[in-house]
């Protein structure tokens, strides 16, 4: 991750939330805090801007973090060709974000949340993390009880 933390400022603010919180997971995975509030904290301070602005992505990490378990057991059931520890580390926060959004966030159409995904990666990830990233969140849209195209609630 290069040391700009500003996003792209022609994304939407949802989409710069969704890209800070899979920033921010990014850097929990490779080197946790001790006080995980005083680093978010830190962590947004450092892009500028209002809290308010991004409590979404305050929204995204505190419930990743929260139900990394059951998204972690989703993921293996989902890359069940391919070892858990293997999976890229950008890749594995890309997908605990989108997840947490497609299993938990039922006001926002899974479509719209796998095609906000790849478009974050596009810009942190490879053409072959895309079509794993894509391939995977299709298979988890397939699987859930839930319209692809239009809110759940």
């Amino acid at each position: 991750m290069d040391e700009d933390l500003n996003t792209n400022p022609v994304w939407s603010q949802r989409r710069q939330n969704r890209a800070t919180a899979f920033r921010f997971l990014f850097q929990w995975e490779m080197n946790p805090p001790d006080d995980l509030s005083a680093d978010l904290t830190e962590f947004l301070g450092r892009l500028g801007g209002k809290e308010d602005f991004y409590s979404y992505a305050i929204e995204l990490v505190d419930g990743v973090i929260d139900k990394i378990e059951v998204l972690d057991s989703i993921i293996r059931e989902l890359v069940d060709n391919w070892e858990f520890s293997r999976i890229a580390k950008a890749d594995l926060a890309l997908l605990r974000v989108s997840l947490y959004e497609l299993k938990y966030r039922l006001d926002i159409p899974p479509v719209v949340i796998i095609d906000e995904t790849l478009e974050i990666s596009k810009e942190f990830s490879s053409e072959n993390s895309r079509k794993f990233l894509n391939g995977v969140l299709d298979k988890a849209r397939s699987m859930m009880p839930r319209p692809a195209r239009k809110p759940a609630v």
